[in-house]
């Protein structure tokens, strides 16, 4: 943590005192005048500021990206378009991009493994893995073990029954789901684990664009579960992270 290496830097006599205000007088934020960067959201919060890059342009998500990173935080970003990633990776070479998921990672400092257990992401179908991955590649990035199990939707429910070693070792689920969003309740209904359930956009006409797997999966009769939004990957994953770190 940045701020706690600048304390012991003085305590040790490797930082000046005027040196340290220097670095400090950005903090808790930083004003760019169209973004505050919360340089502090790790101390409160245990992570770093994610930037969500769908609506900024490319311009912005850069400037961004430049102070955080001068400040050697870990960088994860959401809904970044592959075009932009490629003006990314021309000037921090160390960024990495996951195509299907839209996510950007700049790794700074080499991620600790937190979690106390793992975390088990489960679709219905292969068409809700770019969702799944969203999720997947948050929990992984905030310092956690996570395994993938996809396309074992209801309508062929002995795939998932065949994989109950997995589930039942899994400390926290996320599931993702489309059409109907049935999966949550089944996978509730088995394990003692907390279960995130993601409803997706993934679906024919009265799917309505996700409405229709979200009102099921708040409405399942299994307890234990808690939703986020629609294709809301991120949330299921950075909620399963906090609630692996639990002691």
């Amino acid at each position: 943590m940045e701020l706690k290496k600048i304390l012991e830097d003085v305590k040790n006599n490797e930082l000046d005192i005027d040196s340290a205000l220097e670095i400090l007088k950005d903090l808790p934020y930083e004003d760019l005048g169209y973004a505050h960067i919360d340089h502090h959201r790790s101390i409160r919060n245990g992570y770093p500021e994610v930037i969500y890059c769908k609506g900024k342009s490319d311009e912005h998500i850069l400037g961004i990206i430049d102070k955080m990173n001068r400040k050697n935080t870990n960088i994860l970003g959401t809904r970044c378009r592959k075009e932009t990633f490629e003006k990314i990776i021309n000037i921090y070479p160390n960024a990495e991009y996951e195509e299907d998921s839209q996510i950007l990672k700049i790794k700074n400092e080499k991620i600790k493994l937190q979690g106390k257990g793992k975390i088990l992401i489960i679709t219905g179908g292969t068409s809700d893995i770019p969702v799944a991955d969203e999720a997947y590649y948050t929990a992984e990035f905030f310092g956690n073990e996570v395994e993938r199990l996809y396309d074992v939707g209801v309508a062929g429910i002995h795939r998932l029954l065949s994989y109950r070693d997995i589930i039942d070792e899994s400390r926290v689920i996320v599931v993702v789901a489309g059409m109907e969003g049935a999966l949550p309740s089944v996978v509730g209904g088995l394990v003692d684990a907390p279960v995130i359930a993601v409803p997706t956009s993934v679906g024919y006409g009265a799917n309505f664009d996700g409405l229709a797997p979200l009102l099921a999966m708040l409405n399942s009769c299994a307890s234990g579960i808690s939703v986020v939004n629609i294709d809301n990957g991120f949330g299921a994953g950075y909620l399963a992270s906090i609630i692996n770190k639990l002691k």
